[in-house]
């Protein structure tokens, strides 16, 4: 018998964990770094289990529990060929275990089970559709040939512009000098970076490049307003192909949601949970 339900987030950048009970009060949560497929099986596997680990302790449950606990994991990367074959395939210590994309639990969370659309913008960015019994994602290939308007693509254009202005290419702003200043002001060492760069790495230049967008540099607001327009194009596609409604998530959206046009920032509804709110109910939990 389920007495617990387990939400896992599992993203390019951080991995959340959720643990309510049948009523669905918060019992614990969890918190621990990147856990998606390009990690590789057994790393994600350790840090699965870390965070889900981190909430049960939280609420103080023992080992003696962990049958009784249904969880519902949403994972960056699992739609890549083989990956959820792994997971089924490794042991977890629950009553149950289910597995779907991070932007799948993005959806549930945000529509509460209905039919919706869900544009997450974060480390990466990706589209997942839901209408009635079929289900689709739009993007989401993977960095550095996918993921537009995403924070690892503004970090990669800063980057870029940042190199062009060393080398003399293009006239140096605010911007390109505090990108090169985290690297001593030296084309050989961001090369030297650029070689075990992630995703992560060049998204963590987002909040650097939206401050100096907000601020008005030239070459800033160029690279956001180019994110904006991929934005834009996703929202169109995913009602063209018949959604509902739309909702923006993921840590980039409430950021570029100003840089969108007005008539296609009113196309957006609110989204009305979380997606370890989506992962809650894909484990089976059901709101009272």
């Amino acid at each position: 018998m389920t007495a617990y339900f387990l939400g896992i987030d599992a993203g390019g950048s951080h991995c959340r964990s959720r643990l309510v009970d049948s009523t669905g009060n918060i019992l614990g949560t969890g918190k621990s770094g990147p856990a998606n497929a390009r990690i590789g099986i057994e790393r994600l596997h350790g840090a699965l289990l870390e965070t889900c680990a981190q909430a049960i302790e939280a609420a103080g449950l023992t080992t003696e529990a962990l049958p009784t606990i249904s969880a519902g994991f949403g994972i960056a990367g699992i739609s890549r060929p083989g990956v959820c074959e792994q997971l089924e395939a490794l042991s977890f210590p629950y009553a149950r275990v289910r597995f779907e994309t991070d932007a799948a639990i993005a959806n549930l969370g945000a529509h509460c089970g209905a039919d919706g659309a869900i544009l997450v913008i974060g480390t990466g960015s990706i589209a997942f559709v839901r209408i009635g019994d079929t289900s689709f994602s739009i993007g989401g290939y993977g960095f550095p040939i996918s993921d537009e308007g995403s924070g690892a693509a503004l970090g990669l254009s800063a980057v870029r512009h940042a190199l062009r202005a060393l080398d003399g290419r293009t006239k140096p702003t605010a911007l390109s000098s505090a990108v090169t200043a985290r690297f001593d002001h030296q084309t050989p060492r961001v090369i030297a970076w650029m070689d075990q760069a992630t995703p992560r790495d060049y998204a963590a230049f987002a909040p650097l490049v939206m401050d100096h967008a907000d601020a008005g540099d030239e070459i800033a607001r160029s690279i956001v307003e180019d994110a904006a327009l991929h934005i834009e194009r996703f929202i169109e596609t995913i009602f063209e192909r018949g959604a509902p409604r739309c909702a923006l998530a993921g840590g980039l959206a409430s950021r570029m949601r100003p840089w969108l046009r007005a008539r296609t920032s009113a196309m957006l509804s609110e989204a009305q949970g979380d997606p370890l709110d989506g992962a809650l109910l894909l484990a089976g939990y059901r709101p009272q």
